[in-house]
Order: structure tokens, then sequence, then C-alpha cells
């Protein structure tokens, strides 16, 4: 399902193939920077988006170089949805991508909420903000982290009117993402929205950040979730690098989401911590009541080998982790 397009220490690029017709072209990505973040939760605050827009920097340069992108510094708008957009640094990753100085970026706010506390029903509670700028001609270039993709779904929608309000002809989009297969479904919607309306039209670029993860509904079985919002490494569409990088450690592979709350994570990192350190001590509890490792391992990502860790104890790992938050 995943065939190499490059593949270098620092990125490796993979093109999905999964025998469903798609017009969107469909990418994994990984990189150094990314797998630290979807690893390792200590990643956080500046040190996170720093290694983001790092990775967006490196992956924008070598697409150009594949000619996969065709961006231009006259016409490229990052379009950041509030507040996850800022966590990817777009405008600065294409300035140090490209030496760019002069393309522009627009905002728009998206604030989901469940309805009525029901786990599977979302909506936008938040939409106020929105400033935007588009030249003539636009290519469009985005990040956020999709599980539900109610933010993005709302986005995509406003973009098109937007642009079409002001009179522009959208070119491409660029869209990075720690998510899961929303976001293709809403992006495929979006790339024949804009080749209907907009005849010149080029494609869409999707790029899975090490992977196209799984979010949990209330019939997921696993001890531990968060419904709508958690993506799973479990049954999930991951690049080969990410996967061998799960046993460098074994706190790796039983984290309970890849990225957890991306807004906390990069701007208030005391209710990230707290989200973290709930998790490691529900998991201790589940160690304590008898739960070993493997068992952990086998619930959360079964496609690993447990025989390649050496003898674990999860209630270590799990001490360890809130000692580690609470330093």
């Amino acid at each position: 399902m995943l065939h190499p397009v490059v593949n270098t220490p620092e990125c490796a690029i993979h093109r999905i193939d999964d025998h469903t017709p798609s017009t969107v072209n469909r990418l994994v990505v990984s990189t150094p920077e990314t797998r630290a973040i979807a690893n390792d939760p200590k990643v956080m605050g500046v040190d996170y988006t720093r290694r983001l827009k790092t990775a967006c920097t490196r992956i924008l340069s070598i697409l150009n170089t594949e000619k996969r992108t065709c961006l231009t510094e006259d016409e490229t708008i990052v379009f950041d949805i509030l507040r996850g957009g800022l966590n990817f640094g777009l405008r600065e990753a294409l300035a140090d991508a490209f030496g760019w100085n002069r393309h522009g970026c627009s905002f728009i706010s998206a604030q989901r909420a469940r309805v009525d506390g029901d786990p599977e029903n979302w909506h936008i509670m938040e939409s106020e903000y929105s400033k935007v700028y588009m030249p003539k001609t636009a290519s469009i270039v985005i990040g956020d982290v999709v599980a539900t993709g109610t933010s993005l779904e709302h986005a995509m929608k406003a973009l098109v009117a937007e642009a079409e309000k002001q009179g522009t002809a959208l070119r491409s989009i660029v869209f990075f993402t720690f998510g899961g297969p929303r976001a293709e479904e809403i992006l495929e919607a979006a790339d024949a929205m804009c080749r209907k309306r907009f005849p010149s039209y080029e494609g869409t670029t999707l790029i899975y950040l090490e992977g196209r993860f799984v979010v949990p509904t209330e019939e997921t079985p696993l001890t531990i979730k968060i419904t709508g919002t958690d993506l799973l490494r479990k049954g999930a569409l991951m690049a080969p690098e990410f996967i061998e990088s799960q046993y460098e450690e074994p706190s790796y592979p039983i984290q309970r989401c890849a990225v957890y709350d991306a807004g906390s994570r990069a701007f208030w990192t005391p209710e990230y911590i707290a989200d973290l350190t709930e998790y490691w001590g529900e998991t201790l509890a589940l160690a304590e009541k008898g739960m070993g490792f493997a068992e952990l391992l086998e619930e959360r990502f079964p496609e690993l080998d447990a025989n390649r860790f050496s003898e674990v104890d999860l209630k270590r790992i799990c001490r360890k982790q809130i000692s580690q938050l609470d330093a």
C-alpha cells in the first residue's frame, strides 16, 4: 500500500496506493523530527513547533525538487486554521525552504465541540474570526491535526467560498497533517469542488506525517481512549521508518495518541502535561491490577513483535513517564 518515492535518513516519502480511485496525491512522510513528536510526548512547547516547522521545511524542499509541487512566491498563501494550523510554522517553512519573503498568510477560526455530549457528533462552535488575502491565482498551503475533520471541512468550504468572492482562481492545495482518513475524504470533496469551479486547478497533495492513523469510536476495543480525538497506531497505515522506531523505547508504542492535543502541546503546556499525567496514571492503575506490557502492546499496537523488547516492567514505564512530566 506504500510505495517509496524518496528515501534518505532525513526524509522518507511514500505514496499511498491502496487501489482506491483518488484524484488526491496522498503521501506518508517520515522525518526524524516528526518521529520524535509522535513518539516522545516530552517534545512540547517551542521545541515541538520548531521541530514540526523544520520537518515541513525539508518536505516542501524535497517535494519541489521531485516536481511533486509547483509553488511560486507571488501566488502562495498559507491558510492557517486557528489555532492548530499555527503548530506547523508553514509561513516560515516556505521562507526557509525557498528563500521567500513575500508569500501571504491568511487566517480562519474553526473551534469544534461535541453536540449534547454525543461522542460521535461534533460541530463548529466558534468561527467568527477570518482574515483572508488572496492573489488572482492562488496556491494554498495548510497544516492541521485531523481526527473527525470537523474544523477542516468547515475551513475548506470557507476557503473555496472566499476564493470565489475575491475572484481568485485556486491553482493547488498542499495539506500537512498528523491525522486520520477523514483528511482525505474531506480533501477529495474539496478537490472535486475546486476542479469544478476553477478550470485551471492543478491538484491536491495530502501529506500524512508518519502515518494515516485511526480515530477510535465507542466500539473500538481499547481500555483507555478518547473517541473522536485520539490518533491510534493500531490498524494505521504507517511509514516503515516510524514502525521501526517503536522499538527504540517501550513507551513509544503504548502512547494513547500519536500527537495528543496539538493546541495545548504547543501553546499551553500545563494543560497538555495534565492530560499526559492522567493517561499514565490510568495506565499505572491497570498495571497495578495485573496488566503487563505485552498485554497492553497487543491492545495498542499488535502489529509489533513483542519479543524484540527486552524484559519490560509496565509499572516502571508509567512511573518514569510521570516523573519526567513532573520534572
